[in-house]
């Protein structure tokens, strides 16, 4: 069984061998956050969002993943893996929500 990081590691490669940007991935283990890593990158379009999916599905189904849940906008993709949580959103949704400044707050805050 890979590591949480490994696995993170290999869905960031996956994302950006498919052109998916700033792929950031943050651990949440410290925090008080349902999931233990969060990993977000930006797509190109609403196609390229759906298509990203795709591709994680392709690469991650046959070693083992489990995709959990998948809720499905058309600018905005949440893959649920159990202990990972995957944002795939347009640039201007992801300017929208900031999500990783949420995230972060959310673990500083805890971490005082």
């Amino acid at each position: 069984m890979q590591t949480l990081e490994n696995r993170c590691e290999e869905i960031k490669k996956v994302l950006e061998n498919k052109k998916g940007e700033n792929v950031e991935i943050i651990d949440t283990r410290k925090g008080d956050y349902f999931v233990d890593s969060v990993i977000v990158a930006t797509t190109l379009s609403d196609k390229h969002t759906a298509a990203l999916l795709d591709h994680l599905k392709e690469e991650l189904k046959p070693k083992g993943e489990q995709f959990l849940k998948v809720q499905e906008g058309e600018e905005w993709i949440v893959v649920d893996l159990g202990d990972i949580l995957i944002h795939l959103m347009t640039e201007a949704y992801r300017q929208k929500y900031q999500i990783e400044e949420f995230l972060r707050e959310l673990m500083s805050d805890k971490n005082r």
